[in-house]
């Protein structure tokens, strides 16, 4: 394996040599060779022992951050915590996983303390709340403050692929977006939460994607307000008017054509990281290593550039559980609100939707319905969630506690999970202001 990373210094050494702004759109084709290329490696058999516990580019040895092949329980008992597995299955046949930090050792027992419902965004799952470490990742903090913390998973990530009926080699399984997460998935999850803590209300807290379903199914399901003490939304999302990121912008451009791909070729899953490509982003990823820029360009790609937040040593082991997958329908339906300019429902067509909504066009979700309290966070620098994007949600929200602005101005989109401050300029006021409601 060694021989081949060398190769591919060997070659594009130079062309790495100019600034990382100038080389990003080498840096994609260059990504995208070497991912491929390694596969074809792979099924050849030409790269053996892929456990090892190192592995050589150029002439220096790396070795895996440890942190990018462990499940969430097995970060949640590294760092010393007592955790718990929980399968829910939601009304429409998926098998969701939850992972629940009941304490630390020094206070481990759930009993009597409140709960707290902290949900993924797009691509993510449950690990991206716990992988910075005790003090720093916001499952850890919420668990050391006293919380009963439960991580949830959306259907289609790493954790949750199951299914009563389907497989995930099934076009049916896939025939979801992040509408279906907030109709379907939450309150299954929620409903087990309350049913198996004895609480009938609890606090949520969720980035991304996951104030996306939460506004869904508090619109569409306007009882669950009442289960909900309060919500904490991280760079929610609703409007995309003034969304900037480059993969989206190009998505929403040719976003039927997609689909039409899709379907001709049965590609329905923006599969998760694992096996050679996790191998490939652990090692290339590395702080001291040549490749990391490259890394960091993809990433950029999707949430944005601008960002003096991320942690590059803590880089390899995000990109050994991101992205965890997700359906195209997900990415499709975010490129619709983006072209609408409203936050509506799925876009099937004209003949389907008018099958399904009895109209042409997708109804819009009535965000009036959204009753509980609402907390949002937010940064300027936020490529995905644009500030004026935010305060137009906001104002049709009928019940906004506070709205917190990061007084960074380099705060960007996936800063609220990994930034180096997310805990002082977000988690510390999440949890002031939870304590807050209990009292």
């Amino acid at each position: 394996m060694g021989n081949v990373f060398r190769c591919y210094q060997q070659i594009s050494t130079k062309i790495f040599s100019v600034k990382m702004d100038l080389a990003l759109p080498v840096s994609r084709i260059w990504l995208l060779v070497l991912i491929s290329s390694l596969q074809r490696l792979e099924k050849t058999g030409a790269l053996d022992s892929p456990l090892l516990g190192s592995a050589h580019l150029g002439n220096d040895s790396y070795k895996y951050h440890e942190d990018a092949h462990l499940s969430a329980r097995e970060l949640i008992s590294k760092y010393g915590y007592r955790g718990e597995t929980h399968k829910v299955t939601t009304n429409d046949g998926y098998i969701l996983e939850m992972h629940r930090i009941t304490g630390p050792k020094s206070n481990p027992k759930a009993e009597g303390k409140p709960v707290i419902f902290v949900m993924h965004g797009l691509l993510c799952s449950s690990v991206d709340w716990i992988i910075s470490g005790p003090k720093k990742g916001l499952g850890f903090m919420l668990a050391d403050a006293g919380y009963d913390v439960w991580l949830g998973n959306a259907r289609g990530n790493t954790y949750s692929r199951g299914h009563k009926k389907y497989s995930t080699i099934d076009k049916q399984y896939w025939m979801f977006s992040w509408h279906e997460q907030g109709t379907e998935d939450l309150p299954a999850m929620i409903d087990y939460i309350t049913r198996n803590t004895g609480n009938e209300r609890i606090f949520y807290a969720a980035h991304s994607q996951g104030t996306t379903a939460y506004f869904v199914m508090a619109s569409e399901k306007p009882k669950y307000n009442d289960k909900i003490i309060a919500m904490f939304g991280m760079a929610p999302v609703a409007y995309l008017e003034h969304m900037r990121s480059p993969f989206l912008q190009v998505l929403t451009r040719i976003d039927k054509v997609v689909t039409n791909v899709m379907e001709v070729l049965g590609w329905y899953e923006f599969k998760p990281i694992d096996g050679l490509i996790k191998k490939v982003a652990t090692i290339a990823c590395q702080e001291e290593n040549w490749t990391q820029d490259i890394c960091l360009n993809v990433m950029f790609l999707i949430a944005g550039f601008g960002s003096d937040q991320m942690n590059r040593t803590l880089l390899p082991a995000i990109l050994g559980h991101t992205p965890a997958g997700s359906s195209s329908r997900q990415l499709i339906h975010y490129s619709q609100l983006f072209k609408s300019n409203k936050f509506r429902k799925y876009d099937h067509g004209a003949l389907r939707n008018y099958i399904i909504y009895k109209r042409m066009t997708p109804p819009s979700y009535d965000l009036s319905k959204v009753t509980t309290p609402v907390i949002i966070s937010y940064g300027l620098n936020d490529w995905l969630a644009h500030p004026k994007d935010v305060r137009r949600l906001t104002a049709q929200l009928p019940n906004v506690y506070a709205e917190l602005k990061v007084p960074n101005p380099n705060f960007g989109h996936l800063d609220h999970l990994w930034g180096i401050d997310a805990p002082r300029y977000v988690y510390s006021k999440l949890i002031a202001l939870l304590n807050h409601f209990r009292s």
